[in-house]
């Protein structure tokens, strides 16, 4: 069963990845543009590439030799991936998931156009142009954001014409990777936001953790909390709209795949990424059976899931660096937050700062019945304890 496993990037999520596959004794490559990356502080090898770079990608994986190639980021030379898995290296989810999924014009086409779900109307522009004459067809407010990036990275909410050519340069500034066209999107009176976290199987039925409820800022998720608060027939909507996009994807993994609600409109499919989610670290505050990180690995190495079970609720609130800077960053107030009960701290290890990167997580927990509004606030005011310098 001990497989070797290139993993394509090496942040806080990747980090969380190896430390479940060296648990179940695999062998782990970490890759990143950085030396450092936290993923690599715990992996058996690393290498430091970009892999955009289609050439270093594939001297890596002659290097190598993996059995499984794991991507964790978007900036990607996804194409190449076609090639490697017809030479018989197995790529996570599928070579067409990653390729589908890194491009917010490929899978919001497919969601759309090909299968049919409900999403929210929308447009693309490869110019300022274009942008314009897309926004007069949505309206305002309306939503701008790069086919590639992550975190947030250049998107926008605008308001009004006046707002649309900062939200173009901001929009390709943003951009990861050589793309520069931005998708603009009908902004949408949701009244939340889930991610469910989708599991498909290599033999087996495809499995659903319960909704994950998250708040963002700017595109970035800023908090999280397991169970959200959702309809039986809004969940199971979203239920059938996940499992149609990741049988269309192909592949064994678990899925982020996040969706507005409205009570008036009903599901509205937003996004899906083909790996382990952000707004999914809640769950390594003991909230399910098995944590996303773990599930992510039974579905790559084809071990049996019997079920997933909701244990605990949870909350989650992320750590930002108000600063920018190429030192170590310091730490301040972990005493505070590790004073409190039913919390964990969990400090990513970044090498250096950018402002607002996210750099660690508070994790609180409680029975399940108890009040996850009280749980949400407790665990917000513990992250703002910690203080990055």
């Amino acid at each position: 069963m001990t497989k070797k496993i290139l993993l394509l990037g090496s942040g806080e999520l990747g980090k969380e990845f190896v430390i479940a596959a060296k648990r179940k004794g695999q062998y782990v490559i970490a890759c990143d543009s950085y030396i450092g990356a936290p993923a690599m502080q715990v992996a058996d090898e690393f290498e430091v590439f970009s892999m955009l770079d289609g050439d270093a990608l594939d001297k890596v994986v002659e290097k190598h030799h993996p059995d499984i190639i794991v991507p964790e980021i978007e900036a990607i030379r996804t194409e190449r991936l076609y090639h490697l898995e017809k030479e018989g290296i197995q790529v996570v989810p599928s070579a067409r998931a990653v390729n589908y999924t890194m491009n917010r014009k490929a899978i919001r086409d497919l969601a759309a156009k090909e299968l049919g779900l409900k999403t929210a109307k929308y447009f693309y522009a490869t110019s300022f142009d274009e942008l314009k004459e897309a926004a007069k067809e949505i309206g305002f407010p309306c939503v701008v954001k790069p086919l590639m990036s992550s975190s947030g990275k250049g998107q926008s909410f605008v308001k009004s014409a006046d707002e649309l050519e900062h939200a173009w340069e901001y929009g390709c500034n943003g951009s990861r990777g050589d793309i520069k066209e931005l998708i603009i999107e009908e902004f949408i009176k949701f009244d939340s936001e889930i991610t469910l976290l989708t599991v498909t199987q290599k033999d087996g039925p495809t499995l659903f953790c319960p909704p994950i409820g998250h708040v963002q800022k700017g595109g970035d998720y800023r908090e999280s909390f397991q169970p959200a608060n959702i309809s039986a027939e809004h969940l199971k909507k979203a239920e059938e709209m996940a499992e149609k996009v990741t049988a269309a994807l192909t592949g064994a993994g678990i899925w982020g795949v996040e969706f507005f609600l409205s009570h008036e409109n009903g599901v509205y499919f937003s996004e899906l990424s083909p790996r382990p989610h952000d707004t999914g670290m809640v769950t390594l505050a003991g909230t399910q059976n098995l944590n996303e990180f773990e599930l992510h690995l039974r579905a790559v190495l084809g071990l049996p899931i019997p079920e997933i079970t909701l244990e605990r609720i949870g909350a989650s609130a992320v750590i930002l660096s108000p600063i920018a800077s190429q030192e170590k960053p310091n730490f301040r107030g972990e005493e505070e937050v590790c004073m409190e009960k039913s919390t964990y701290l969990r400090l990513f290890g970044k090498p250096f700062t950018r402002v607002n990167r996210r750099m660690g997580v508070v994790l609180c927990y409680a029975p399940i019945g108890s009040d996850l509004d009280a749980l949400r606030y407790k665990c917000k005011n513990a992250a703002a304890k910690v203080e990055v310098y």
